[in-house]
C-alpha cells in the first residue's frame, strides 16, 4: 500500500514540529541530545523476534523468561540495559480493555527484577498507563481504600490526570475530538464532536520521552474494528497520549495517526523493545474484554520491531477467528503498511528471524 500524500505531509510536519518543540522546550536541559537523534540517526529496527516459553503463568516463570529474553536481546544488540544519564527506566503497560485483558502484573514483576539486577532501583523505575481507574482494576495501583501510587515500590503514573504532559509537546491533527462518554474507541458511527481549543492536539508522554534512559513497551493484544490490531504500536501511541479517541473511530486517519506518532523521534528513540505475553489475547470483539473470544499460549515475545510484533499478533488473531468460524481481518492492513513506510520496521513475517531462547542459548529458526 502506498502512503497517501496527506499522510506523507502530516508525517513530515509532525516530526519537524517535534524537533522544533524539542529545541525550544522549557526546562528540558537534555533537549539537544534528542534533537541530534531526531535528525534521522535512529537505527532501523531488526527483523528478530525472541521467543521464550513459560512453564506456567507464575511470578517465577515470568521472571525467568523475562531475564532470558532481555539477556538474549542484550547479546544480540551488543548493549547492556544499565542506568545511564537519567538513571531511570519506564514501563508502558496496557490496562485499557478492563480487567481480564492487559499486561500481566507478573510479567511486570519479572521485568522490574531484571532491571534491578542491572543496577536500577525500584524507586527510579516508572510504570506508565493511561487510566487511573483501569490501572487500579489491573492491580498496578492499590485500592482507593488503601491509597498510594506505587506498584510494589515502583512509582505509577496515570497519564489521564494531565500532569505528565507538556503544552509544547503534542501531535497535531485536524481531526476534531469526539465525545468519548467513557468508551474505549469502538464505535465508528459516533460523529458527535466536542468543541475545544485543544481539539487538534494530542499531548505526548513527557516522562517516557525525557525523564528516562529508555522505556519498554509492554502491550497486550486484541483485535480492533478500526485499527485491525490493538497491540504494540497502539499501546505506544494512542494509549500513551491525550485526546486520541478521535483516531480510534476514524478508519481514514486512525492508522496514519498511530504510525505518525510512533515515528516521532523523541518518542521512538527511547523505546528499546516491545515485550508481549500471549497469556491471553482476544481475536474478535475487542478492545473490550470478552473471555469467550480469547486464546492463551505460554509464550513471551521480545523484539525491537513493534510493527513485526503486531504483524505476528495479527496472524494469531486471524487464526483464532478462522478456528471459531469468524471472518478473518482484511488482507491489507493500513496500520502496518503506514508503519513500514515510516521506517518503524518490516512487517513481512516471511522475513522474520525467530530466535527461541532457552537458558543461556539462543536457537534461531
Amino acid at each position: 500500500m502506498r502512503l497517501p500524500s496527506f499522510v506523507s505531509v502530516l508525517a513530515r510536519s509532525s516530526v519537524f514540529a517535534a524537533v522544533i518543540a524539542c529545541v525550544g522546550a522549557v526546562g528540558r536541559s537534555h533537549a539537544q541530545d534528542f534533537t541530534s537523534r531526531a535528525s534521522g540517526l535512529l537505527p532501523e529496527p531488526s527483523n528478530t523476534v525472541f521467543e521464550a516459553g513459560l512453564v506456567e503463568f507464575s511470578k517465577e516463570s515470568y521472571a525467568r523468561a523475562a531475564e532470558e529474553l532481555i539477556a538474549a536481546f542484550e547479546r544480540r544488540a551488543g548493549v547492556r540495559l544499565a542506568p545511564s544519564a537519567r538513571r531511570r527506566a519506564g514501563l508502558k503497560v496496557y490496562s485499557d480493555s478492563g480487567a481480564g485483558l492487559g499486561t500481566p502484573p507478573d510479567l511486570v514483576r519479572g521485568v522490574v527484577s531484571a532491571l534491578e539486577r542491572r543496577g536500577f532501583e525500584r524507586e527510579s523505575l516508572l510504570i506508565v498507563g493511561l487510566s487511573e481507574a483501569r490501572l487500579r482494576s489491573a492491580g498496578f495501583l492499590p485500592p482507593l481504600s488503601e491509597g498510594g501510587d506505587r506498584f510494589e515500590s515502583v512509582p505509577v503514573i496515570a497519564l489521564e490526570d494531565g500532569k505528565s504532559y507538556d503544552p509544547q509537546w503534542f501531535y497535531d491533527s485536524p481531526l476534531p475530538a469526539r465525545v468519548s462518554s467513557g468508551s474505549i474507541g469502538m464505535d465508528p458511527a459516533d460523529t458527535s464532536f466536542v468543541a475545544s481549543e485543544d481539539d487538534r492536539k494530542s499531548y505526548l508522554p513527557v516522562p517516557l520521552m525525557f525523564d528516562v534512559d529508555f522505556w519498554i513497551n509492554l502491550p497486550s493484544c486484541s483485535d480492533h474494528p478500526v485499527l485491525g490490531v490493538n497491540g504494540a504500536l497502539v499501546n505506544a501511541t494512542l494509549w500513551n497520549a491525550s485526546n486520541t479517541q478521535r483516531f480510534f473511530r476514524s478508519p481514514a486517519t486512525g492508522p496514519a495517526a498511530v504510525a505518525e506518532m510512533a515515528a516521532i523521534p523523541e518518542l521512538r528513540a527511547g523505546m528499546v523493545f516491545t515485550l508481549i505475553s500471549l497469556q491471553r489475547y482476544q481475536f474478535i470483539g475487542g478492545p473490550v474484554f470478552n473471555s469467550l473470544y480469547t486464546v492463551s499460549e505460554p509464550l513471551l515475545w521480545l523484539s525491537d520491531n513493534p510493527a513485526l510484533i503486531d504483524a505476528a499478533m495479527r496472524e494469531r488473531i486471524n487464526r483464532g477467528r478462522h478456528l471459531a468460524g469468524f471472518r478473518v481481518l482484511p488482507r491489507e492492513s493500513r496500520l502496518l503498511a503506514y508503519a513500514q513506510q515510516l521506517g518503524l520496521g518490516a512487517v513481512d513475517l516471511s522475513a522474520a528471524e525467530w530466535s527461541r531462547v532457552d537458558g543461556a542459548s539462543d536457537e534461531t529458526r
